[in-house]
């Protein structure tokens, strides 16, 4: 089957490429990202494979159907950026990657923690330019602190592991308690009293119309001042103006990014030599207390090889006219 691969990087060329050797099919690599405008790029594919900061709204989905594409192949996990009752009205099957390794996201997360709490980031840039001074780096134990997890499934519970190994304290919320979390000694809240109580609050909830702003001016008055707030999900859990009044004021002591609300024009992209005309972002980098990496969290070889496979099999299956399991609703 052809398929047209949008916002392609060269990790995506090499894993894909191997994978591809037990499926046999042929592949177009494209480096434009999926919007309106470059539909037409997909004209004699069957199938489109599409990433996190892809364009798959109505207009778009219209007008890959009309040029023959029946199969939308999300080399993801989330798929918040589909319009899935869109896609259901033309007929396009539409299927993803819904755990390709939960430990990469986790453990970035958890990263992301230690070095905000000991600022290691800070100390590595003043270590390189000669300066061996330890005022403003002190941090604290992990251990007995709270941690509010929002969200358990793959990625929370693997982050809620790591930290009751630490000796934490965890608290989590979710639509569904996970009895695996509950055995790690994890106590369920209402959402306002893990805000309430929680020292660090790691997000790791999908992005629906709930909990989109989910972490607003609202919800970070009610949390501890000083309080450290990262996000590995999706960049619209949170209101980045809000964060941003919290970190100018001291009520958030600390942030960690690895998505954001508006990367589809920042991230997987070298903008080094150019300015960024994003102000909200731009005033992100101005603290010294936020630490942001782009879209990094799943990016280990053990991912990206699961994501390559999987989604080929959901292409080979598609193919074949069976299902993989792994088709939206």
């Amino acid at each position: 089957m052809r398929i047209a691969f949008f916002s392609t990087r060269g990790f995506d060329r090499q894993f894909f490429d191997q994978a591809n050797r037990a499926h046999g099919h042929d592949i177009q690599y494209l480096e434009a990202r999926l919007t309106p405008a470059t539909t037409a790029l997909a004209a004699d594919a069957t199938a489109v494979c599409a990433f996190v900061n892809d364009d798959l709204h109505a207009e778009v989905l219209a007008r890959l159907h009309a040029t023959g594409v029946r199969l939308i192949a999300l080399r993801s996990a989330g798929f918040n950026h589909v319009d899935a009752s869109k896609a259901r009205a033309l007929g396009l099957t539409v299927v993803r990657v819904p755990a390709y390794s939960p430990h990469a996201v986790a453990e970035h997360t958890v990263a992301m923690m230690l070095s905000l709490n000991r600022h290691i980031h800070r100390a590595h840039a003043r270590v390189r330019e000669g300066n061996f001074s330890l005022d403003g780096l002190l941090g604290f134990d992990m251990q007995r602190r709270t941690v509010g997890i929002v969200g358990t499934g793959r990625i929370g519970a693997v982050v809620a592991r790591i930290l009751t190994g630490f000796g934490c304290r965890v608290l989590a919320h979710d639509v569904e308690i996970n009895r695996q979390c509950v055995a790690l000694g994890v106590h369920y809240l209402p959402l306002d009293d893990l805000w309430a109580q929680s020292d660090i609050v790691s997000l790791h909830a999908p992005l629906t119309g709930a909990t989109r702003h989910m972490v607003d001016a609202s919800a970070i008055a009610r949390m501890k001042r000083g309080v450290m707030i990262l996000n590995t999900s999706r960049g619209a859990l949170v209101d980045t103006a809000a964060l941003i009044d919290g970190l100018k004021s001291g009520h958030v002591g600390h942030l960690g990014l690895d998505v954001y609300e508006e990367e589809e024009h920042l991230f997987f992209r070298d903008l080094s030599a150019q300015v960024i005309q994003d102000d909200v972002f731009a005033r992100l980098l101005t603290f010294p207390n936020v630490l942001i990496t782009a879209h990094q969290g799943f990016f280990t070889r053990e991912a990206l090889d699961a994501i390559s496979n999987i989604t080929l099999a959901n292409v080979t299956a598609f193919e074949r006219g069976a299902r993989s399991g792994n088709e939206l609703q």
